[in-house]
C-alpha cells in the first residue's frame, strides 16, 4: 500500500480541552493507533491496560493502552483506543479508521468514507 499521512487532533477524554494535532501515518497493518507516550502523557492520558503485540518481524511486545479523543478530516470518534509508543512513532491503526467510517485509497493516497456494514436480519422490510 502507498504509505501517506493525515493531520489529526487527538484529546484526553476526561477534559477535553487538553488536545493536540500530530500527523499520523496510515498504517492498515497496525491494529491500534499509535501515539509516543511522552505527547499522551502530555495530554495526562491514563493506560487502562497492557496489551501484547506483534510485531512484523515476529517479536512480541506488551505496551499500555489508553483511550484518546480523535477528529480526522471531519470525522469523529469520542473514544479510540491508543497504544502508548515510542518517541516518533505515529500511527493510525484499523480500529480508529473502522470507527471514524474511514478506508484508506492508496491511488489517491488519502482517506474516504466508507459503508458500514448492516446484517439484513436487523432490518424490518
Amino acid at each position: 500500500m502507498g504509505i501517506f499521512s493525515v493531520k489529526a487532533r487527538i484529546w484526553n477524554v476526561k477534559e477535553p480541552a487538553r488536545s493536540a494535532t500530530v500527523d499520523l501515518l496510515v498504517d492498515t497493518g497496525s491494529t491500534y493507533t499509535v501515539i509516543p507516550s511522552r505527547v499522551l502523557e502530555d495530554l495526562d492520558i491514563k493506560p487502562i491496560r497492557s496489551v501484547r503485540l506483534r510485531l512484523a518481524d515476529g517479536r512480541v511486545i506488551e505496551r499500555p493502552l489508553g483511550e484518546v479523543g480523535i477528529e480526522v478530516e471531519g470525522f469523529t470518534a469520542s473514544a479510540t483506543p491508543v497504544i502508548f509508543g515510542d518517541e516518533g512513532i505515529y500511527l493510525l491503526g484499523s480500529v480508529t479508521m473502522e470507527q471514524l467510517g474511514l478506508a484508506p485509497d492508496p491511488i489517491e493516497k488519502r482517506l474516504k468514507p466508507t459503508e458500514a456494514l448492516l446484517m439484513k436480519a436487523m432490518v424490518k422490510d
